[in-house]
């Protein structure tokens, strides 16, 4: 994957430390269970942070191998423009509604 010099100085703008804290938690996610951008934050004790955590996974690449796929937003609806996270969530036994959300109820992950 090549990234251009506005998202390599993004990411080097970011704190290193968060950065790590919200992969680390997103490599907790086990397969067939999804988590939220603000569910994410809040572990993190970051609550209002949801974007930023969105904006770390859109680069995750950057740092290596995650299951950002995993993470959705609050309503289970999946990153536009991602045609493949659908794919991967679904190989991996997660179902989607009629109106092609994840059933939050269902597939959320809680963290222990």
């Amino acid at each position: 994957m090549v990234y251009s010099f506005q998202e390599v100085t993004c990411v080097s703008a970011l704190d290193e430390r968060l950065i790590y804290e919200i992969l680390s938690v997103v490599s907790e996610i086990p397969e067939g269970r999804v988590a939220s951008y603000g569910q994410i934050a809040h572990l993190i004790g970051r609550d209002k942070n949801a974007r930023l955590v969105g904006k770390v996974l859109s680069l995750a690449g950057f740092y290596g191998d995650y299951p950002c796929h995993r993470v959705v937003n609050h309503a289970g609806r999946t990153a536009p423009g991602w045609h493949e996270q659908r794919f991967l969530l679904e190989s991996e036994g997660v179902c989607f509604k009629e109106n092609s959300c994840v059933d939050m109820r269902k597939y959320r992950w809680e963290c222990d």
